[in-house]
């Protein structure tokens, strides 16, 4: 993979990228380029910021605002009240000017000094309610909004979920909710009243001398030549940012989870240099972005100066031929400075707003995404079942024109152990997935005591499915919390019975706290065997009529294997069970070895049958007994 810059010649390969060192000026910049470039996915979704206004996503953020309708007009009234103070104020120093000072009057100057002060503390007033007030509402639509996605992302099927990274997910609920609480608490009627308070200085200027409202007007051609250029400019900077930061995030989330693996592999300083590269590329942009603030801020800073310049120039020939009291140029001049403060505050709101129609976007696209897999109109709860399976013609397909299954039919009695065997890519898997409904059969049916799983709520059909899966998964908490997963109202006594069965209450004990001791993430503080017997534990406690294990004892090592045979035996006692094995000695006691080769079953008996047979069943028992003997693992 390479990236070529036309203008200067400059070609760099992602290995090189990653391997060669930084030598600084143009050539390390063009580097670091080519490696975000060669890092960015094809679809860069994350980054695209989207229209500047876009009405649809504006009324379905309203939607959401709407049940803080009446915080928010207590805001507005805030916010127009405080802008009418912040307008009052240079004219009330006028009016002090002209009638006390010059006229001589202590007690108009008193008067109006003291109006001041009382203009000046309710601005002061209403603003801090007005902030509280928004504040409040950000963080509950927020609220409302992340709860809104964690239901959802509940609803969607595992196939939503295969096809989408848990880092975009993580950044909808995180980094675009985020946004869009910045843009409630701060932006709405930060916006308003920057508008609000330009208009109202506009008008005031305009009352007081429409001669100098003109020559303030002489400046506005080179600010919006200034706006202008910030606003094209400042669109890429902050696309550039949000790009790298989002590559450096992934990362270091990438670095920190594999942590183990680069150590073994001792790819610390490549690591390092990989990181320098994107921390520098991160601050290649910040520092454009900081160019162009440096460019636009100031420059309104001396536009604004330059307006002053030239209102106070007329304004004081205008004084000197009493065509202007002073009071009335001093209140000017004030405005002149207020009047680019709304300016520079909107130019602030500007990449805010932009920002908050990109996540909105992404937000409400996750949002309308519809569940692939729900429960029909007339789906009914399943009743408890005695656990009969039958695969009636099955056929499925992830892919269309992809076959994985080709017309499965198996049929398991109550009671009965199902062995699953065949190579990887078989389709075994997929089986068990159809059997608890976690994707639809494209063809032929699947029935529990003769009800259809899709005819039949997925609550009550998972509710007497036990499932255990070859990767388990623990949740931070205690031993007895992710036993207690499996059934949240068990006792503690139910939970360590559990444990006992299956034979986890041997190690669970010789912890330092016991059943009290934190697992860590994902249960990085117990072994591999350790978690898969916590899921064994958890699968009895919940009491389920049929049980799947999905290879599930391949990460127990053949002396833990033998400990919970026992707890297993009692696990799957009067339960119809499912079990996917590489490892063919732990199924031979099954009632039936079902043999799965390219979505199709080729073979169907038991042990001795199979083996009797000859087949594809004893070929592969074969070879593993060859290999045991030999030493070598087969999996």
């Amino acid at each position: 993979m390479t990236r070529q810059d036309g203008r200067n010649g400059y070609k760099v390969t992602f290995r090189e990228a990653l391997g060669s060192p930084l030598t600084g000026g143009d050539e390390a910049r063009l580097r670091r380029e080519a490696l975000v470039e060669d890092l960015l996915p094809d679809e860069q979704d994350d980054d695209v910021l989207g229209k500047v206004y876009d009405s649809r996503l504006v009324s379905r953020l309203i939607d959401f605002n709407l049940p803080y309708l009446n915080r928010i007009i207590a805001a507005v009234v805030m916010m127009i009240v405080s802008s009418i103070a912040a307008v009052a104020g240079p004219w009330i120093i006028g009016r002090a000017i002209d009638q006390g000072i010059t006229a001589g009057d202590l007690q108009r100057l008193r008067t109006w000094t003291l109006a001041f002060l009382a203009v000046a503390l309710v601005e002061w007033i209403t603003n801090r309610y007005r902030i509280r007030l928004m504040a409040y509402v950000g963080t509950k639509v927020v609220a409302d909004v992340r709860s809104q996605l964690f239901r959802h992302l509940h609803a969607l099927s595992l196939n939503f979920h295969n096809n989408y990274s848990v880092g975009r997910l993580m950044s909808r609920l995180i980094g675009d909710v985020g946004v869009m609480q910045e843009f409630i608490t701060w932006s709405i009627t930060g916006l308003a009243r920057a508008v609000f308070v330009l208009l109202g200085i506009l008008i005031a200027m305009l009352s007081l001398n429409w001669q100098l409202t003109l020559v303030t007007f002489l400046v506005m051609p080179l600010m919006i030549l200034l706006t202008n250029y910030w606003r094209k400019h400042v669109r890429e900077a902050y696309r550039a940012t949000r790009m790298r930061l989002a590559l450096i995030n992934g990362y270091l989330n990438e670095s920190i989870s594999g942590i183990r693996v680069t150590k073994s592999f001792t790819r610390e300083q490549v690591n390092y240099r990989h990181f320098d590269d994107l921390n520098h590329s991160y601050l290649d942009a910040n520092v454009e972005a900081a160019r162009l603030t440096a460019i636009f801020f100031p420059g309104v800073d001396f536009i604004g100066s330059l307006a002053t310049a030239l209102v106070v120039g007329v304004g004081g020939w205008l004084v000197l031929g009493d065509a202007l009291t002073a009071g009335t140029l001093v209140a000017f001049v004030l405005y002149v400075e207020r009047f680019f403060d709304p300016i520079r505050d909107l130019a602030q709101r500007y990449n805010t707003f932009q920002a908050t129609m990109a996540a909105s976007e992404r937000i409400f696209s996750l949002v309308d995404t519809a569940p692939d897999l729900v429960d029909s109109p007339t789906a009914q709860p399943l009743p408890p079942v005695r656990g009969q399976v039958e695969f009636d013609d099955v056929r499925f397909e992830y892919k269309d024109g992809e076959p994985v299954l080709r017309g499965v039919t198996l049929h398991a009695a109550p009671g009965q152990r199902i062995a699953l065997v065949g190579e990887t890519g078989a389709g075994k898997s997929t089986i068990i997935r159809l059997l608890a409904r976690f994707f639809d059969v494209t063809g032929g049916a699947v029935r529990i005591d003769g009800y259809d799983v899709r005819d039949v709520t997925q609550a009550s059909l998972h509710a007497q499915l036990g499932i255990v899966l070859q990767d388990t998964f623990l949740f931070t908490g205690t031993v007895g919390d992710n036993i207690r997963y499996g059934r949240l109202d068990a006792t503690d006594d139910e939970v360590i019975s559990a444990a006992r069965s299956v034979g986890a209450d041997t190690f669970i004990s010789r912890l330092p706290e016991g059943y009290a001791t934190e697992v860590g993430e994902n249960g990085v503080n117990l072994s591999v065997g350790q978690r898969q017997l916590i899921s064994f534990a958890r699968a009895l406690l919940a009491d389920p009529r049929i049980l799947i294990l999905d290879e599930a004892t391949s990460s127990v090592d053949t002396t833990t294997e033998k400990l919970i045979d026992q707890g297993l035996d009692a696990l799957m006692q009067g339960r119809s069970s499912f079990v996917i094995a590489h490892r063919l000695s732990t199924v031979i006691d099954a009632d039936q070895i079902v043999v799965i080769d390219g979505g199709r079953i080729v073979e169907q008996g038991t042990h001795g049958d199979l083996l009797a047979r000859r087949g594809r069943y004893y070929k592969l028992y074969t070879m593993q007994w060859a290999q045991a003997e030999t030493g070598f693992s087969v999996n």
